[in-house]
């Protein structure tokens, strides 16, 4: 018998409320990561191909290297304001999309798409309104022959993402929020924004804390067992 290992297709996500969703934007990448203990942001390598800030939803998609046939199905079951977040093994050889796909997904109205993986039309991609974060560029072109599986956990860029999970990404990267860990998340992360906003406020009217700054971080460094001569 077959196992249907690698070929499967689950249809139903559970997503969260789209106010909990809204409440992630405007919220820097690093502001959510920090207070999720610099855990859940993905490797430095998936970047921002077009500097548009991206919050939405994960479909999931885990494809084999080089081949997109899951990928394009995945395109027809998103809803507006899901993102798309493919699982290309990391592969650099083949692009898993390009123009084509990214504007019928804008068309449509998804709210981003992350590929761990290669991408190609960049220039193209440039012109759009919908974010597209990958790994890297490459002309050569895709197969679709399969298998290939949508809306099970995956691998991008060393994260795990489940679907229904939301991510938040802009020009520093991408990082995942559990769908479970939401509520707790964006009361902690809009915390650590206002505060920095603050603080920033205050160093560009020339307001620096020059003495309480040094302090703090000369008691850091008296913990560790540094010497001042």
């Amino acid at each position: 018998m077959k196992v249907p290992i690698g070929l499967r297709i689950n249809t139903e996500v559970v997503r969260p409320e789209k106010a909990l969703v809204e409440k992630f934007r405007g919220i820097p990448s690093s502001n959510i990561g920090d207070m999720m203990n610099r855990m859940y942001c993905m490797h430095e390598y998936i970047r921002s191909m077009n500097k548009l800030p991206m919050v939405g939803t994960a479909i999931t998609v885990k494809a084999p290297i080089g081949d997109n046939l899951m990928f394009h199905y995945a395109l027809d079951m998103a809803q507006p304001g899901d993102i798309l977040v493919v699982d290309g093994g990391s592969a650099v050889n083949r692009s898993l999309a390009g123009e084509i796909m990214f504007t019928y997904a804008q068309q449509k109205g998804l709210a981003g798409i992350v590929v761990d993986g290669c991408i190609r039309d960049i220039e193209g991609i440039q012109e759009l309104s919908i974010p597209v974060f990958a790994k890297g560029v490459t002309p050569q072109g895709p197969y679709k022959n399969g298998p290939g599986e949508i809306n099970v956990p995956i691998a991008c860029g060393g994260q795990v993402v489940c679907p229904g999970d939301l991510l938040v990404g802009d020009h520093d990267g991408v990082v995942v929020i559990p769908q479970a860990d939401a509520p707790m998340v964006i009361d902690a992360a809009l915390d650590k924004f206002n505060a920095e906003e603050e603080i920033l406020d205050n160093y560009r009217k020339g307001n620096l804390d020059v003495s309480d700054h040094p302090g703090f971080y000369r008691n850091l460094l008296k913990q560790m067992g540094v010497h001042f001569n």
